[in-house]
């Protein structure tokens, strides 16, 4: 058995560490006097927003978590909300929130358990195992304990006493001495919670799945039959990581010691590929996106150099040659008398053969007409050259009419991507009148003969509920579509567009309804954030594209400092043990150079 340990976090500043993302649930493991933490010193559940008539949202923290074993296969999560501000909370006042897990990874969405009438400061809850129900601890904000017990996880309580209780009866012998002892092995910022003792096999897991892989082991074959060089470059090794998870590579074999007009035995060695990237590879390049066509590889971004009023296009052979590429001007805020201002998220999509770009753009410069608009590019045209796109047009819905109520809503960072033979648009939209709604997904099918209209009426995708992703303002935007097998990933970006910008996702299986918000999985946590690569902070608005080699790569915008401009970056996406997508897997994990080297025999034959 190990101890789990729960914890939230002290305030740094709004910029590095706010108040939002400081007061969620984090988690470490301790075993045989050695601590392991995990996802980057970042939390792993957060407070979710209630919701009031108008849509609005109210945003919640999370206090004081701690976790109990309900059965064999369940666990339950139960912590205080707060506020925004992490102050006690009017509306949940007599209230905690509880989750079930199975693994410590993925939450159930939270139910509200009413347990006093007043505020509540702490709380434990445990299986009694002799008298079969659930006993709870809890403390009032006047300092008075009270014991009560349930029979169900979220019951109403019965035989309820005011009692003393000591906090550290609810957490391990063995948790506090080390806290106590170790304080120089503790994370930043630790404000302990809770611990509970879990098995082997669930550490094990939630332990691999929120520490990023790093790469244990390379296997190539031990023998090939060659005729000709291809028949040996063409060898890739098996790169295995600390999950478990695999990933084919790209192997630079030195064939100097083969004579392929000579057969015989040779032995070859080489070095398992790592593509470097530098970050960042653009700066003042925000909302990056890679696109393929007719075997060329295309780069076009937000500029934020001069206040995004253009927009770049570059071209190259390989997703690497797009560093040393000529960017060359497609349009700008002069290019059309309609258009004069606030180019952004510029994304390329292929339709039923045919090349578009999506972007948002504003009437004449005003804020409140920025508009979801496309452009198509001619048949037989040249990505690179702007005369063979054509003048961007708004999309629109079913009926004709605009996507949003202009002078009261904008629309932008469309996104569009084919699931079961069918075409969707994801975008982000925000009304501002007569009230400031913040910004929300939406989705609707697309109409593949003319993919400047929708096929269907939008709905709301999902809202910037939890404090992550509506830390300093209430915002999801970004979206983009990656397909693996059976999984349909949609990430997506969240918060305030500064240091706290971070990344998320939702999930959909094949033969689940799409057009349905509750058939997705929605992220408990960000896979992205100021923590996930040192010197990194605000991390989103990313876009995928996968190469000639299959490996998947992520560009993403972030910063290079937390006041820095925003820059682009690229990084592969790896695949993990449970085939969710990890994006942050940094190059000197994802290849580590003291096992890169490889070798095998190599026996030609003529």
């Amino acid at each position: 058995m190990k101890n789990l340990i729960l914890y939230t976090r002290e305030t740094i500043s709004e910029e590095e560490l706010s108040v939002k993302v400081a007061h969620s649930m984090h988690l470490a493991v301790l075993s045989n006097g050695e601590l392991k933490v995990l996802n980057h010193n970042s939390g792993v559940l957060f407070g979710k927003a209630t919701e009031n008539a108008d849509g609005s949202l109210n945003a919640k923290c999370l206090e004081k978590p701690v976790a109990l074993q309900i059965n064999n296969f369940l666990y339950g999560v139960v912590y205080i909300i707060s506020n925004e501000k992490g102050e006690p909370d009017e509306e949940s006042k007599g209230k905690v929130a509880v989750c079930i897990t199975r693994d410590f990874a993925h939450y159930s969405s939270p139910a509200m358990w009413n347990i006093s009438e007043e505020f509540i400061e702490r709380i434990f809850v445990s299986f009694n195992d002799e008298k079969r129900f659930f006993e709870v601890w809890y403390k009032e904000s006047n300092g008075k304990w009270f014991r009560g017990f349930a029979k169900t996880f979220i019951g109403d309580l019965f035989n309820v006493t005011e009692e003393s209780f000591e906090e550290e009866q609810g957490i391990s012998k063995e948790v506090l001495s080390f806290c106590e002892n170790g304080k120089e092995k503790l994370p930043e910022g630790m404000i302990l919670s809770g611990s509970l003792e879990i098995d082997d096999e669930t550490a094990d897991y939630v332990e691999k799945k929120l520490i990023t892989p790093v790469n244990i082991t390379n296997i190539v074959p031990e023998s090939v039959i060659a005729s000709q060089e291809s028949d040996v470059t063409g060898v890739k090794a098996v790169a295995e990581y600390s999950d478990g998870s695999q990933c084919q590579k790209v192997v630079d074999w030195d064939l100097s010691t083969v004579d392929f007009e000579k057969e015989g035995e040779y032995r070859v060695t080489g070095k398992v590929h790592k593509e470097h990237f530098p970050f960042p590879i653009f700066e003042n390049r925000a909302d990056p996106c890679i696109g393929r066509w007719n075997g060329k590889y295309y780069f076009i971004a937000t500029t934020d150099e001069d206040g995004n009023h253009s927009l770049y296009i570059r071209e190259a052979d390989s997703v690497k040659g797009l560093m040393d590429a000529k960017p060359v001007l497609l349009l700008d805020s002069n290019t059309y008398d309609y258009i004069g201002g606030l180019l952004w998220a510029p994304e390329f999509h292929e339709v039923e053969g045919k090349m578009y770009i999506y972007f948002a753009a504003a009437f004449q410069g005003e804020f409140l007409r920025e508009e979801s608009r496309v452009m198509e590019l001619k048949e037989g045209g040249n990505p690179v050259n702007p005369k063979d796109w054509s003048a961007p047009i708004k999309v629109l819905k079913p009926d004709g009419t605009p996507l949003a109520e202009e002078t009261k809503e904008i629309t932008l960072d469309m996104t569009v991507f084919m699931w079961e033979d069918e075409y969707y648009a994801v975008w982000s939209q925000r009304q501002f009148v007569p009230k400031d709604l913040g910004a929300w997904l939406y989705m609707a099918k697309l109409d593949k003969k003319e993919p400047w209209k929708l096929a269907s009426e939008p709905f709301v995708l999902t809202k910037p509920e939890y404090s992550f992703e509506n830390n300093h303002t209430y915002v999801a935007e970004g979206p983009f579509a990656l397909i693996r097998g059976d999984k349909l990933y949609l990430t997506y970006s969240g918060a305030l567009v500064d240091s706290t910008y971070i990344v998320n996702m939702l999930s959909l299986k094949k033969g689940q309804d799409i057009m349905n918000p509750r058939e997705w999985t929605k992220n408990n946590y960000p896979l992205l954030c100021a923590r996930s690569t040192p010197g990194e902070y605000g991390t989103g608005h990313n876009a995928y594209v996968i190469d000639d080699d299959g490996t998947v790569w992520n560009s993403y915008h972030a910063r290079p400092g937390v006041n820095g401009p925003r820059s682009t970056g690229i990084r592969r996406v790896h695949f993990g043990m449970d085939g969710e997508p990890i994006l942050d897997m940094q190059e000197e994990l994802d290849v580590k150079d003291e096992i890169a080297a490889v070798s095998m025999k190599v026996y030609v034959k003529k």
